[in-house]
Parts: C-alpha cells; sequence; structure tokens
C-alpha cells in the first residue's frame, strides 16, 4: 500500500459524521443510502461517534444528530472572516439583481465548501445551501474553476490526489485529462460551467456559473451562480449571467484590497 494511502476507516468515519451533521436527524437506514455505505459499517461508525461524544440518538425515535461536541474540531481553524466581509455586500447584490442565489466557495482538501451564499435571500432555489455545505472538485462549476485558475504546481498535486469514488467522478477526471485544453478554455472565457449538477439536493435541476476571485495574484475562492437548469439553456445562461458573476468577482477582489465590510442595507433583498 502507497505511504500516502488514506485510512479508509477514517475515511468513512468522516464521511459518516458529515452526512450526520448535514442531513441530521438522520436515520441509520438514511445513512447508509447517503454515503453507500455497508449497513453493518455504518451501524458500527455509529457506535463509535456515539461512544464519543460527537453525536446523539433523539430519545423519542431512532434518529441521530450531532453534539455540541463537534465544536471542538473547529478550534484553532482559522476561518475566511475577511473574505466573507468582502464578499458578502456583492453576492447579495448580484442576487439582488438576478434573482438566482450566489455562494462564495473556497477549496477544502478535496472539496469546494461553501462560505457564505444568499439562498436563504431568493424564492429561486429548491434548497438552502448553508455555509459548510461542500461538493467535490471533481464534476462541479467551483471545482472546475479552481483547477483552471490554479497555480499549475498546485493543480497538479490537486489531481494527483484525487480519488473519485463513483463513476461520475471518474469520468469527470478522465473527461479532463482527455481534454488538455480544457483549463485553456475556462482561463480564456474568465468562467467554469457546469451543466445539471448532480451535488445537490436536487440532482440536476440546477446549473452553475463559476469564476474566481484572486488576491495578490493569488486564487482565493470560487463565486458561482446557479440557477434552474430549465428556466434556460447553458448558452443563454453565459450570455446572460457570465457577465455579471465576472463584475461580482471583480468586485470582491477590490473590497479584498480594500478591506472593505460588508454594507447592513444589503443584507436583506
Amino acid at each position: 500500500m502507497k505511504n500516502d494511502a488514506p485510512v479508509r476507516s477514517i475515511s468513512r468515519a468522516i464521511q459518516v459524521l458529515r452526512t450526520i451533521n448535514e442531513h441530521a436527524p438522520i436515520s441509520m437506514t438514511e445513512i447508509s443510502r447517503t454515503t453507500s455505505l455497508p449497513y453493518g459499517t455504518t451501524c458500527r461508525i455509529v457506535e463509535s461517534l456515539l461512544f464519543e461524544g460527537l453525536i446523539e440518538r433523539e430519545l423519542s425515535r431512532p434518529r441521530y444528530r450531532p453534539t455540541a461536541l463537534v465544536h471542538s474540531l473547529s478550534q484553532g481553524f482559522q476561518n475566511y472572516d475577511a473574505l466573507v466581509a468582502a464578499a458578502h455586500p456583492h453576492i447579495v447584490e448580484l442576487t439582488r439583481q438576478q434573482l438566482w442565489p450566489v455562494a462564495i466557495t473556497t477549496r477544502v482538501g478535496q472539496n469546494m465548501v461553501v462560505r457564505d451564499s444568499t439562498h436563504a435571500l431568493t424564492s429561486m432555489t429548491f434548497h438552502l445551501y448553508h455555509p459548510g455545505y461542500s461538493v467535490p472538485i471533481m464534476g462541479t462549476a467551483p471545482g472546475r474553476c479552481y483547477l483552471s485558475f490554479v497555480a499549475e504546481d498546485e493543480r497538479e498535486r490537486t489531481l494527483a490526489d484525487l480519488r473519485g469514488t463513483s463513476q461520475y467522478e471518474r469520468d469527470e477526471y478522465a473527461s479532463l485529462m482527455e481534454s488538455g485544453k480544457y483549463f485553456d478554455q475556462v482561463r480564456a472565457q474568465g468562467y467554469a460551467t457546469k451543466f445539471g449538477n448532480q451535488y445537490t439536493q436536487t440532482p440536476g435541476k440546477t446549473s452553475t456559473i463559476g469564476a474566481p476571485v484572486f488576491e495578490d495574484k493569488r486564487m482565493v475562492a470560487v463565486v458561482i451562480l446557479s440557477y434552474f437548469t430549465s428556466a434556460m439553456h447553458m448558452s443563454t445562461a453565459e450570455e446572460i449571467l457570465a457577465p455579471a458573476i465576472l463584475r461580482t468577482a471583480a468586485a470582491i477582489e477590490r473590497s479584498l484590497a480594500d478591506g472593505e465590510q460588508p454594507r447592513s442595507d444589503l443584507d436583506e433583498i
């Protein structure tokens, strides 16, 4: 086994804990189905998490939820407070203009994680995606954008570390590797797209456009706008929405450079 191979039991336990955190309260069967882990394996992991006090079982029914102890896992973590402060008024303004939900995302390991979003500020969404929600780098607009604009050496390390767990992710990896000019094309147009998002609460029903955000010539985030797939073809979305999201990314960059704080009058639409 390679020295850098992950410890599968730890990876599975983290996967179960993340699932409980995102979907609580959730039953054992639902945990098993969501994580695609065998039921017996799921039971053993849940029992371990119960023993450690990170989750608890509801008294009235066999459903599980995280406990306050999970906060201990984030001690020492330096959040992207400056990024969120700089981005917040601009993503709110973009939603005000276009109505579609917008989010600011950053890379964490093999995922892109939502740092702030406007899903709660618009009815043009199927589901509320709060800070902390994550999607894989492979097969998503923020992931494609990240891979296209990140420094070449970092992109190569990221791709070397990516291990798609599903056939969908493996196909995405193969597609990107076969199309050597894909990253060049994304950089040339300034944004990445994904038609029919699979990693959502409503697979296939939304599509996304993502643009990079730079600070001191280093990409620090990806701002994304999602719309109903049935509302328009991607070519139409690119014509209408891409210029707006590029302007928003540029505005966030200026606010990062200026150290601006969010304006209170933009907190609601």
